[in-house]
């Protein structure tokens, strides 16, 4: 059994389509809770971080918005009450992780660990505040929390991820500039292509060895655009060729069997753009084979 803290952050300043901000009620209603609770995990439910009121910083970038509500996350954030089992963050588009790694980072430094990321999404976001040309800071979080510079404008980080400590699994969608501070950054990335030829096992073992070595742990950032939009569409940036079905289960099943997973972020979910709750559902039964529930647990739904 597991001890289980879900919190949500309703986080819907960092996208260009409004609805990211119901993504936790959505999640709570597809039946989180009790699904992890099914599995006999412990399951307490903190309800949702609210964001500190602030005016906006200055910023020469004009296509940047609601800058001033994204810092009042990053705010907020650093006064997260401290969860000391399993923490699994609602979302909330993906600059919730911008608040999530970093809180997650300071956590592991005060075990005495490293923090370890697998990043599941169709883009890198990698951009800084100056480079973003559509101003949509949800494509910058991953540069943040590993300590690029271009951030004099966010509160500085307590503790940042080394950035070979990330693993992106499923990128499709990297612009020139994201590839190039990437490279130089030293993360690893395992983009679709790598995935249609060697699939996703070897890259996820391999990741959790690393993290099993370093006394790691680990932290997974599940954007519901990895999964190809045919199975989740209920996301504001659909890129094709994602993750199906089945892989992305696998990487769950692996992650759980390894016993390193300290910490979940369910982002990007838009039930504005969902089917019927189709998209919730989807990313409820990730969550629910990260933490034990396995093939042979399913049932075949009446449709």
């Amino acid at each position: 059994m597991t001890d289980i803290t879900l919190l949500g952050l309703p986080v819907g300043e960092g996208a260009g389509i409004a609805g990211c901000a119901m993504g936790p009620a959505a999640l709570r209603t597809a039946g989180l809770p009790r699904a992890l609770r099914d599995l006999g995990h412990a399951v307490t439910d903190r309800g949702d971080l609210a964001p500190v009121s602030i005016g906006a910083p200055a910023h020469p970038n004009a296509a940047i918005h609601d800058l001033g509500a994204c810092f009042g996350w990053l705010d907020a954030a650093r006064a997260m009450p401290r969860i000391d089992g399993t923490a699994v963050f609602l979302g909330g588009d993906h600059f919730m992780a911008a608040c999530t790694v970093p809180a997650m980072a300071a956590r592991a430094a005060d075990r005495g660990r490293p923090l370890h990321v697998l990043w599941l999404d169709a883009h890198s976001d990698f951009h800084d505040l100056g480079s973003t040309d559509s101003g949509n800071l949800h494509g910058t979080p991953a540069a943040y929390a590993t300590g690029q510079s271009g951030f004099d404008a966010f509160p500085p980080l307590g503790h940042a991820v080394a950035p070979e400590d990330v693993l992106m699994l499923g990128l499709r969608s990297v612009d020139a500039q994201e590839r190039t501070r990437l490279g130089q950054a030293g993360v690893r990335v395992h983009d679709m292509r790598a995935v249609d030829e060697d699939g996703v096992a070897a890259p996820v073992r391999a990741f959790l060895d690393r993290a099993a070595r370093a006394g790691a742990d680990v932290h997974v950032s599940l954007d519901v655009d990895f999964l190809d939009p045919a199975i989740a569409p209920a996301v504001g940036t659909t890129v094709p060729g994602g993750a199906t079905f089945r892989e992305a289960h696998l990487v769950m099943e692996l992650l759980h069997e390894s016993g390193l997973v300290t910490s979940l972020d369910l982002a990007e979910l838009n039930p504005m753009l969902d089917e019927h709750g189709r998209t919730a559902r989807v990313a409820v039964d990730l969550a629910a084979s990260l933490f034990g529930k396995t093939v042979l647990d399913r049932q075949t739904r009446r449709i």
